[in-house]
């Protein structure tokens, strides 16, 4: 006579485990976010700073203020204005908003993929990545309100007159140019033959 055999206990998924494996796992949660906590901190005040001022504009100027429409700062240096660019920066890809705005949620979602390869873990690739990340959803959220994204900052230099563009703009350029400075002072990878 063979003895009984024991029934192996069905898995009923995450409801069946103990309360401690919960908590395990909500605590991994937190300290995987609390990770990138530069990046998340860094990107909320670009992407609030972007938002407040392109409000303030918003509800001060009408739109296609420039020239003498415009707010003189430093008068025939600086001066803010209120313009819509459908395009990139320097009104590269004019009329191109939806194919930028696609391809600004492509960027975001390639800095989430591949965060460890870009050296996320480190502060300073945090902080450049939280400007850039911030900018990028500024300007995406623009695109999407305002089918453009409003530019304001106008700087005259003599007879050149340098591209309008506004916060998140600035922050994504300084993040680009901060995270390749970082990088290039990065060590090689062991066993790159560097």
């Amino acid at each position: 006579m063979t003895e009984p055999r024991a029934l192996a206990k069905p898995s009923l998924g995450p409801a069946s485990q103990p309360m401690d494996a919960k908590i395990d796992i909500r605590k991994s949660r937190i300290s995987r976010f609390l990770a990138y906590r530069w990046l998340w901190i860094v990107a909320a005040l670009a992407f609030g700073l972007d938002q407040w001022t392109k409000a303030r504009v918003n509800a001060r100027l009408p739109l296609g203020s420039y020239g003498v429409n415009g707010i003189p700062i430093f008068p025939g240096f600086f001066n803010i204005v209120h313009v819509g660019n459908t395009g990139a920066a320097w009104s590269m890809f004019t009329g191109k908003s939806t194919l930028l705005a696609i391809l600004a949620v492509a960027t975001l979602a390639a800095v989430f993929i591949w965060r460890r390869e870009l050296g996320l873990r480190q502060t300073a690739a945090q902080i450049c990545f939280g400007l850039l990340c911030g900018g990028t959803v500024g300007n995406l959220v623009d695109r999407l309100i305002h089918q453009h994204v409003i530019d304001f900052l106008d700087f005259h230099f003599g007879a050149y007159i340098y591209p309008t563009f506004n916060i998140a703009d600035a922050a994504i350029c300084v993040g680009v140019f901060g995270y390749i400075l970082w990088s290039l002072r990065q060590p090689a990878p062991a066993g790159s033959g560097k």
